[in-house]
């Protein structure tokens, strides 16, 4: 496999998993362990690093909840869009509390064979997702918007978020997972996770650089610049058409379909990943 077909590899894989209950970081190591020989802490460094794609998708896509919350920090902004802006900043804080120490220990002390049981937990967490959206739906309603969320409910948000810096534990399952629990509609759920990653991939993104620059440059050796290049804009445009798909399914009749296949894919990724010794 030559150089592009790698980087075009690489780029689908990151832009398909990060909105999925997967595990982008995970799958991305996996491949790249496989296909580049990489090792386990190199990996690791490297599927965080890979978040550059999906971050830009992400910005471009809410591009209009961002200049909202961007109005609101100088004083210009609306109650929704203060409303939004400390969702982020509580979410933001808790998930660099509990993801920084936690992407430490496993970039200096973990080798392997962490990543099955973590997705599988997370596929069953899913599944009773949907139990609870289908009963919910008969019996509960009507469900949280933004506005309803309370700071403690955003606390565990970002404790959700933040956990996700272990290997084989997705952040957009994680933090949708959290959402629908604590009684918010599906489609905001899914809305407000997507926008959770942006400033979450910035730090994840920082922390990397910051603390494993020799794995990044290691991993990054690997890939030409023209390569890493191509991988960015395939994930990006792979992204964007990702999001939008899953954000008109998580607003349509068919969430429950969603939300089932998620938890179903993240059952496959853990008990594979168990199985190959991962």
């Amino acid at each position: 496999m030559d150089f592009i077909e790698l980087a075009i590899v690489l780029g689908i894989v990151q832009g398909v998993s990060e909105w999925l209950p997967i595990s982008s970081k995970t799958q991305i190591l996996l491949i790249s362990s496989l296909l580049l020989g990489l090792s386990f802490s190199t990996a690791y460094a490297f599927g965080l690093f890979m978040e550059i794609g999906t971050l830009i998708a992400a910005i471009l896509y809410f591009r209009r909840e961002l200049m909202k919350v961007l109005k609101a920090l100088v004083g210009r902004g609306d109650e929704e869009s203060l409303v939004l802006l400390k969702y982020l900043l509580i979410v933001t804080v808790v998930t660099g509390v509990v993801g920084v120490p936690l992407y430490l220990l496993v970039e200096t002390s973990v080798s392997g064979d962490v990543v099955g049981l973590p997705m599988t937990v997370l596929g069953l967490v899913l599944l009773t997702d949907g139990v609870l959206i289908h009963v919910s739906r008969r019996k509960y309603t009507p469900r949280k918007s933004l506005k309803e969320i309370s700071m403690k409910e955003a606390v565990v948000v970002g404790l959700a978020q933040g956990l996700a810096a272990l290997p084989g534990v997705s952040r957009s399952g994680m933090t949708t997972s959290a959402l629908i629990l604590l009684g918010v509609r599906p489609e905001e759920s899914f809305r407000l996770s997507f926008i959770s990653l942006i400033p979450a991939a910035l730090g994840a993104i920082g922390v990397t650089v910051l603390f494993s620059k020799h794995e990044v440059v290691s991993s990054l050796s690997y890939l030409s610049p023209d390569g890493l290049a191509i991988s960015m804009i395939v994930a990006t445009v792979v992204s964007l058409a990702f999001i939008n798909v899953l954000l008109r399914f998580a607003k349509s009749n068919k969430v429950l379909l969603l939300v089932f296949t998620m938890g179903v894919l993240a059952l496959i990724s853990g008990i594979t990943s168990m199985v190959l010794g991962f």
